[in-house]
């Protein structure tokens, strides 16, 4: 069994697969809006950051006002079909388990309050969670930002506490407060890319992070 005390999870794409429905609602609001197209791995990268950061990524010559609509008809077509996401399969598990065995969990998401909080309700393991931070409410990754506030929440510091992440920026997150962290290549930076920032571990799936968290 691991030593670590807090467990720190991202969401979109480490918990729950929604890539598809993010790209998708992001593809939507840019026909609607007669935006310049992106490409799907254009889309894909910036999965992981703020809302309002991914859209400067993929629109960096749109003024405060402008990205702010793209945000409120992104947010309108991703909320018109919210079950089109699933928890990974063997989540609802490990959670069980890791809840089982006394660990503390968090969740450090780019995803907006009201998009965690329904997909929290709709999966039904809300109640796993000590405590959730979204990007809205503090600053965006890699910003260390998150973690150290639910660091300051659960009163665990940086060498019992561990970062699960399928981006980039969660690896920068946790590298940038001084903390271990997992990746996961199931979601949506594949395997090499996660190498390049040196990850303590870079897992193919939910049966592998299981099988590394709790033996």
């Amino acid at each position: 069994m691991r030593s670590y005390k807090l467990i720190v999870f991202d969401w979109d794409g480490t918990l729950m697969d929604s890539e598809r429905h993010i790209v998708d609602s992001m593809r939507k609001t840019i026909q609607e809006l007669d935006l310049p197209q992106r490409t799907d791995s254009e889309l894909r990268n910036v999965i992981g950051l703020g809302l309002k950061e991914a859209l400067y990524t993929l629109y960096p010559n749109s003024d405060s006002s402008h990205l702010k609509t793209i945000g409120e008809r992104y947010r309108f077509n991703y909320f018109s079909n919210p079950s089109s996401s699933q928890l990974f399969d063997g989540v609802p598990q490990l959670l069980a388990q890791l809840h089982k065995h006394n660990y503390l969990m968090a969740i450090a998401t780019g995803k907006g309050r009201s998009g965690l909080n329904q997909a929290l309700s709709d999966s039904g393991v809300k109640d796993y969670f000590y405590t959730t931070r979204c990007a809205e409410e503090t600053e965006s990754k890699p910003s260390p930002k998150m973690l150290q506030e639910i660091m300051e929440d659960t009163q665990v510091d940086i060498h019992e506490t561990l970062m699960v992440g399928d981006t980039e920026y969660d690896i920068l997150m946790a590298k940038n407060v001084g903390v271990d962290a997992l990746a996961v290549s199931y979601g949506v930076h594949e395997k090499k890319r996660l190498e390049e920032f040196s990850p303590i571990d870079c897992l193919d799936s939910v049966i592998e992070l299981h099988h590394w968290l709790l033996t």
